[in-house]
C-alpha cells in the first residue's frame, strides 16, 4: 500500500483542503541562483501535473518575484485545481535612490526591499499586494512569516489582524509560519490558528516538534504543514559538506544522517523518500511542502513521497537506535 495516498486534506476546520504533497516556491524566487523564467513555470507545471497543487510563497522570497512568478505559471489555470498560501509581516518597499537590496539569500531580486509590518494596515496592503503579484482575487491561507522575535505586535495587531481577514472572508485559514516550533506553540496555546508551517522541527533528524508543538496542534485541532524536510539538503545528500539548518553538518549529525541512508538501502527504499514519507506519522500533519528549482526535482519529488515503504523499515531504525522508540510512524494502514 501506498501511504499516505494523494488525497485531499482538510487544514483544522476551515474547509480549506490541500494535497499531502505541495510546492515551496521559495526557489522561483532564485534562492541561492537564479532560475530562469520558463524553468520556473515548468516546475509549476510539474507539480499540477503531479497531483502537488499547493503552492506556498510568501513576500520574502525573491522580494515578491516569487509571487509574480507563481502567478504568471498559474494564470489560466482553474483556480479551483489549487490552493495557495502567502505570508504577511513583511511589507515591501521600492529601493530609495542609491540603495542596495539585502538580498538575504535571494540573488538578481527586483529593486525592492522589506519591511517588518504587523499593523492592521500593513498587513492589509501586504496582501493586497500579494494579490496583485499572484494575479488572484484572494488566497486560501496567509501565515504571519518569522515573527518569533515580534510575538508582542503579533498579538497586539498582527494575529488580530488576520483573524479579522478570516472573519470577513477575505481569507479561509491563517497561522504562522516559521523554524521555531516552541513558538509555534505557544501561539497554538494562545490564540485561535487554523494552521502552521513549521519548517526544519519535524524530520527524521529533528523531534523538537514532537517536543512541543505537535502535542499542542493535535489537542487544538490546528492542522500543521512540515517544511525543510530534507533539513536544508542533509537528508536529500549526505555527502561531506552537505548542508544542515543552512550551515555545513556538524560531523556527528553527518554520521546520523549516513547510518540512515544505510538503513533505507537495505529496504532499497531511497533517503528522500522516507525523509517525505516520515513527517506523516503524526496525526496533526496534513502536508508537506518542499521546494524545486527544477522539472525534475519537482517529479523527483512526486515520485519519492509515492514510493512503496514497508513497515520493516522504521522498526528496524528504531531497534538500531537511529529513531526514538516514542516517535509515531508513518505506518501502512
Amino acid at each position: 500500500m501506498r501511504h499516505p495516498p494523494y488525497r485531499p486534506r482538510e487544514l483544522g476546520r476551515t474547509g480549506v483542503t490541500v494535497p499531502p504533497l505541495g510546492l515551496g516556491c521559495a526557489p522561483l524566487g532564485n534562492l541561492y541562483r537564479a532560475v530562469p523564467e520558463a524553468r520556473a513555470r515548468a516546475v509549476v507545471r510539474t507539480a499540477l501535473a503531479t497531483g502537488a497543487g499547493y503552492f506556498d510563497t510568501a513576500p520574502h522570497y525573491g522580494v515578491g518575484l516569487s509571487e509574480e512568478r507563481l502567478g504568471r505559471a498559474l494564470r489560466g489555470q482553474d483556480r479551483a485545481t489549487y490552493t495557495l498560501s502567502t505570508k504577511v509581516g513583511r511589507r515591501l518597499r521600492p529601493l530609495a535612490p542609491g540603495e542596495r537590496a539585502a538580498g538575504e539569500g535571494f540573488v538578481d531580486t527586483p529593486a525592492r526591499a522589506r519591511v517588518w509590518d504587523l499593523s492592521r494596515d500593513g498587513i492589509r496592503a501586504t496582501l493586497d499586494a500579494s494579490l496583485t503579484r499572484l494575479g488572484v482575487d484572494a488566497v486560501d491561507i496567509v501565515y504571519l512569516h518569522d515573527v518569533e522575535d515580534r510575538l508582542r505586535e503579533v498579538y497586539e495587531t498582527g494575529f488580530p489582524a488576520l483573524a479579522e481577514l478570516r472573519a470577513q472572508g477575505v481569507v479561509r485559514a491563517v497561522g504562522f509560519g516559521m523554524n521555531h516550533s516552541d513558538a509555534l506553540a505557544r501561539l497554538v496555546a494562545d490564540l485561535d490558528v487554523d494552521v502552521v508551517l513549521c519548517a526544519g522541527r519535524w524530520t527524521l533528524l529533528e523531534r523538537t516538534a514532537l517536543d512541543d508543538l505537535l502535542p499542542v496542534c493535535a489537542r487544538r485541532g490546528t492542522s500543521v504543514v512540515v517544511g525543510g524536510v530534507y533539513n536544508s539538503g542533509l537528508l536529500a545528500d549526505p555527502s561531506p559538506g552537505a548542508p544542515y539548518n543552512y550551515a555545513p553538518a556538524p560531523g556527528a549529525v553527518l554520521d546520523r544522517a549516513r547510518q540512515l541512508a544505510y538503513v533505507c538501502a537495505e529496504f532499497d527504499v531511497p533517503l528522500k523518500a522516507a525523509a517525505l514519507r516520515f513527517p506523516f506519522g503524526h496525526r496533526a500533519v496534513a502536508a508537506a511542502v518542499v521546494g524545486a528549482a527544477t522539472p525534475d526535482e519537482m517529479a523527483e519529488n512526486a515520485r519519492l513521497f509515492t514510493h512503496d515503504i514497508p513497515d520493516g523499515l522504521w522498526h528496524t531504525l528504531v531497534a538500531r537506535g537511529l529513531l526514538d522508540p516514542d516517535l509515531p510512524l508513518p505506518l501502512n494502514d
